[in-house]
């Protein structure tokens, strides 16, 4: 079979979705790879190396989907791309089903099998999968260090012969992996970490961390099945806001990376908490690709409003791109590894399996998605 893997073109995107190493290991298996010309470069990997691994670097955009059986990437086809597929292909990619219905119509009306990668569940045999976890915690990392980047002071404790400067104090507000990576990267600067989460589960993680967690009684909260956070309701989150309106004035960083699986990021930070915040504070925004936890941020740019930088950095992980590719095209060959039958030289996608069940968005013809994958009702309502 014939796997493609084109460029993810546009925007601030520089991962790959293959890198050598593993292209070599999936032409082991018998697989032929197609890597569109010039896949690996913004991550240091140039044609060359895919070819050393053997496969095939084929220049033009076009003949690459339509060669294909499969397709490996990043982001979902837009609609020139879609009428290239082939009828019957398999294509895997982040394709969100709750704000792209029309695109999933397109792909059935092709015959594709369209797999959604933020559908895989959250169970123990799709952990080497989860691409939403890799990316997130790099997404964590980075952020952590556009604040330091961007702060008019250093994160840690230091001692002088000129005096003391105290450590900075860093509010994360979401304790997902990216909130997570993201208390463990400022404590290891030497900050002094606090974190909040609707989730009070997630408490003994945090604190595990060297962060404190900050309780705010907002009622019956909890999580779906696969871990992610409910949604608040109106007063809800309009009392959460009020709880950590002090918490943010005293901080010097604040870095929100709260998101509600099937929703809009809510709405944490307002325009008027934001005017009460110490001049020279640094608020970096991770969910600014899913209309943002920060009122006023803007993808991809430095706002300034009152003294405060506002930073809503789109696709945090392409800047670290080379573990980013690294690290997604593991997910994606753990995918394909999963269901590659080797003897028979094709994948044996069982529809029945709870991971396909989930992520299989079109299959023949039809759009599947809603039908038996778990936790859709419950994220959507």
């Amino acid at each position: 079979m014939q796997i493609a893997f084109p460029n993810e073109v546009g925007g601030p995107e520089r991962r790959a979705p293959a890198v050598p190493e593993l292209v070599a290991r999936l032409q082991a298996q018998g697989l032929t790879c197609l890597v569109q010309a010039g896949l690996g470069g913004p991550s240091g990997f140039a044609d060359a190396r895919y070819e050393e691994a053997g496969a095939q670097v084929v220049p033009d955009r076009q003949t690459l989907f339509s060669q294909a059986e499969i397709v490996l990437r990043i982001h979902p086809p837009n609609d020139e791309e879609t009428t290239w597929l082939r009828n019957g292909c398999i294509h895997v990619s982040l394709l969100d089903p709750f704000q792209d219905r029309s695109r999933l119509d397109r792909l059935a009306a092709r015959g594709v099998t369209a797999v959604s990668l933020q559908m895989i569940p959250r169970i123990t045999r799709a952990q080497r999968m989860d691409v939403l976890s890799s990316q997130g915690s790099l997404a964590g990392y980075v952020a952590v260090l556009l604040a330091a980047n961007h702060l008019n002071r250093i994160f840690p404790l230091m001692m002088t012969a000129a005096g003391t400067l105290q450590p900075a104090r860093v509010l994360v507000i979401g304790a997902g992996v990216a909130g997570l990576q993201a208390i463990a990267t400022a404590h290891r600067l030497g900050a002094r970490v606090q974190a909040f989460d609707t989730r009070p589960v997630v408490e003994q993680e945090v604190r595990s961390l060297g962060a404190r967690f900050i309780k705010v009684d907002l009622g019956e909260t909890g999580q779906t099945r696969q871990g992610y956070a409910r949604a608040l309701t109106p007063d809800q989150l309009r009392r959460q806001q009020e709880a950590l309106q002090k918490v943010c004035r005293e901080s010097d960083v604040i870095i929100t990376a709260a998101q509600v699986f099937g929703r809009r990021a809510p709405l944490i930070l307002t325009r008027s908490m934001i005017e009460e915040l110490a001049p020279g504070t640094v608020v970096v925004d991770l969910a600014v690709e899913n209309g943002g936890n920060v009122e006023g941020i803007v993808p991809d740019q430095v706002t300034r409003v009152h003294g405060c930088e506002l930073i809503g950095p789109s696709i945090p992980p392409a800047r670290v791109p080379a573990h980013a590719s690294q690290m997604f095209a593991a997910n994606l060959v753990a995918w394909l590894e999963a269901w590659w039958d080797k003897k028979e030289g094709r994948l044996n996608l069982d529809l029945d399996d709870e991971i396909l069940k989930a992520c299989v968005l079109t299959h023949a013809g039809e759009v599947r998605f809603g039908r038996d994958a778990d936790g859709v009702k419950e994220a959507a309502s």
